[in-house]
């Protein structure tokens, strides 16, 4: 992510630096509380292998995987100054997005053994500092803390649900009437996923040796259409 967040604080410098000639910009335009609604086309990218008791590894995988989500949002943006405002929300997705991982071991009791990790109910808390370039334009760079839920299928032990931080680029258009819309482009890094086999007394069963792990992340594009109260 240490790439996404350098590209992204390069295009807010440009930004900023190119406010010194914007005219007859104007932040109350853009100030108050708003709702959206917003369509999501992501790309989900997990990194993740298997590992047996002695610590080798057994399998690698890297998924990749591109899928389309819808959602909603709120927020208040406040004011700072003439061209500036810092915008404070939340925004919720639903879909699901899934990795599955095919464990192909030596050892005769893990032998083709199916799991998959399956996280669904994204929802982020942001700040975004933003800059009005005209009566109606503006600008913004978003950090937020992103949460989802994640369920298994499998021999497996569950692992704790996904946390992980989102940095975003966005604009965002207000009309007379309120009515916005907003596009954004953006990367969000979860925490590592990992678990381990319960050696079920079954024809699935995993070993309790048998450990698994993935380090998601999705980078996005959406548009948002939205009203400003």
């Amino acid at each position: 992510m240490n790439n996404i967040k350098t590209i992204l604080c390069a295009a807010w410098t440009l930004v900023l630096v190119s406010t010194g000639t914007v005219l007859m910009a104007d932040s109350s335009n853009f100030a108050g509380p708003y709702i959206g609604i917003s369509g999501l086309s992501a790309g989900i990218e997990a990194k993740g292998d298997s590992r047996d008791g002695d610590g080798d590894t057994n399998d690698r995988v890297q998924f990749g995987k591109t899928t389309f989500a819808a959602g909603i949002e709120g927020g208040y943006a406040l004011p700072i100054g003439g061209m500036f405002l810092l915008d404070v929300g939340a925004s919720y997705l639903s879909g699901e997005a899934k990795i599955n991982h095919e464990l192909d071991s030596s050892d005769a009791t893990n032998h083709s053994k199916s799991v998959s990790f399956a996280a669904d109910d994204f929802v982020t808390l942001y700040i975004a500092p933003t800059v009005a370039l005209s009566e109606t334009s503006s600008v913004y760079l978003k950090w937020g803390y992103s949460e989802a839920d994640i369920s298994i299928t499998g021999d497996v032990t569950t692992p704790a649900d996904l946390r992980g931080e989102t940095m975003a680029i966005g604009t965002r258009t207000v009309l007379d009437s309120g009515i916005f819309i907003k596009t954004e482009a953006g990367y969000t890094e979860y925490n590592g996923i990992s678990a381990h086999g319960k050696g079920a007394a079954s024809s699935g069963a995993i070993s309790t040796t048998t450990a698994y792990s993935a380090e998601p992340g999705i980078a996005y594009g959406s548009v948002s259409l939205g009203f400003r109260f």
